[in-house]
């Protein structure tokens, strides 16, 4: 267990919350439309990785790769980032945040938990309260730059409409549908645009049309070289 402290913002004020995290679950082809679905499956298979063993999925991580800091390393160049939303229990209630499932494309197409498992998942510093924006959630939207030999290019966008409804994600992966304090679950992503590639920054961002408010934050990739 450890602790992040974030801010959370209440629409009109906003409070510091220390947030004790002792579990991350990476949740997995999470798509409302099994058309979209298939596409992020198929573009994974063309780079070798076997297709999931059930839709959605949850995967087990680290809470400890979990970082707001605004670079990671990561070894060799075969890692990308993803960005998706993150739910975050706590004393009974359930915050929502935005994240990067930064991830290593070499080692997924052997075992994709090892995979989770090898970065670190940068996440951004603010949360909402998940009650504030429910009565909307299908309207909010993900999305993703990457810069990619100087320049940066929209990497990921689309709408939480496109995603598993949030009770129906919870009650899929957690015994009695009782999402649990302590854990940060990453919620699922969209496929890129132009293919899935590593960039040498990467920002990621939950845009609130309806309240007018965005989380985001962004990050460098430093590359470590592989001595074989």
């Amino acid at each position: 267990m450890f602790d992040l402290t974030f801010t959370v913002d209440a629409r009109d004020t906003t409070t510091p919350l220390t947030l004790a995290i002792d579990q991350m679950v990476i949740a997995g082809w999470t798509g409302r439309d099994a058309i979209a679905r298939d596409k992020h499956i198929a573009e994974l298979e063309a780079m070798g990785i076997a297709r999931p063993a059930s839709t959605p999925i949850y995967y087990r991580a680290s809470a400890r790769r979990l970082t707001q800091e605004d670079s990671i390393e990561c070894c060799g160049g075969d890692s990308s980032g993803e960005v998706e939303f993150v739910l975050i229990g706590w004393q009974g209630r359930i915050f929502v945040g935005c994240g990067s499932d930064h991830t290593d494309r070499k080692v997924e197409a052997y075992n994709v938990t090892v995979s989770k498992q090898m970065c670190d998942k940068p996440i951004a510093s603010t949360l909402w309260e998940l009650e504030d924006v429910i009565g909307h959630w299908d309207r909010m939207i993900l999305r993703s730059y990457a810069t990619i030999k100087g320049e940066r290019v929209l990497y990921q966008e689309g709408t939480l409409d496109a995603m598993l409804p949030v009770n129906d994600l919870i009650a899929r992966g957690f015994e009695g549908g009782k999402f649990p304090d302590g854990c940060a679950m990453f919620g699922g992503t969209f496929a890129a645009k132009g293919g899935i590639r590593p960039a040498d920054r990467f920002e990621f961002e939950l845009e609130d049309p309806v309240l007018k408010r965005t989380i985001k934050h962004g990050y460098n990739v430093m590359t470590l070289p592989v001595r074989g």
